[in-house]
């Protein structure tokens, strides 16, 4: 799994386990939903630190935490 993956992957877990949708995150985060599904399918292949940031913030969740998931203990070697 790459990064990019492993972060579109967190952001719908992330949704599922509050019960919202990627809209509704768009508004409490202050995110545009066409910048949230960038980073879910293949047009964003780097998604922005202060989108996620954004993100979190919404979520109530620190950066630290976002990145705290077993997802991205195994992401793929990014330069090559």
């Amino acid at each position: 799994m790459t990064t990019k993956e492993a972060v579109a992957q967190r952001i719908i877990d992330l949704c599922a386990e509050r019960n919202i949708a990627v809209n509704a995150l768009a508004n409490i985060s202050g995110v545009s939903p066409s910048t949230i599904y960038s980073m879910l399918n293949a047009k964003s292949k780097n998604p922005g630190v202060v989108s996620i940031k954004k993100l979190c913030d919404g979520l109530e969740i620190s950066v630290r935490e976002f990145f705290d998931c077993p997802l991205f203990d195994e992401t793929e070697q990014e330069i090559k």
